[in-house]
């Protein structure tokens, strides 16, 4: 597990639970998270994103890249491994969240964020 603290700062606390539990059972890295308005402009302009109204903007959304060896690996079967280990982990803890391969367009495989304020009525 690579985690740098800068990476999570500003991430919305269920959702840096959630990365940290899945990050004690899988090798995870954090690539983005809480991103500035110059950072999301960057991001769309390199096509890496299509919005301005990201979620990234406001802590509620982070990327998560899978280390395989040590080295990233952007293999798709892996990344759905990662979300159903994700998605398990926040119906354990009633955390909200939707995964960027679940989208009809655009799938984003190490995209995750929080719905509404990412937590469950019970």
């Amino acid at each position: 597990m690579l985690f740098r603290g800068e990476r999570l700062y500003g991430v919305k606390f269920p959702l840096v639970q959630l990365v940290l539990g899945v990050a004690n059972e899988r090798d995870i890295t954090v690539t983005c998270g809480l991103r500035s308005v110059a950072d999301q402009q960057a991001a769309v302009a390199r096509g890496a994103s299509q919005t301005m109204k990201s979620k990234h903007l406001t802590g509620d959304a982070v990327d998560l890249a899978v280390m395989v060896g040590g080295t990233i690996t952007w293999e798709w079967t892996k990344y759905v491994e990662l979300a159903d280990a994700m998605k398990h982990y926040a119906g354990r803890h009633g955390v909200h969240i939707q995964w960027g391969g679940d989208w009809k367009t655009l799938k984003d495989g190490p995209h995750f964020e929080l719905v509404g304020d990412g937590t469950v009525a019970v």
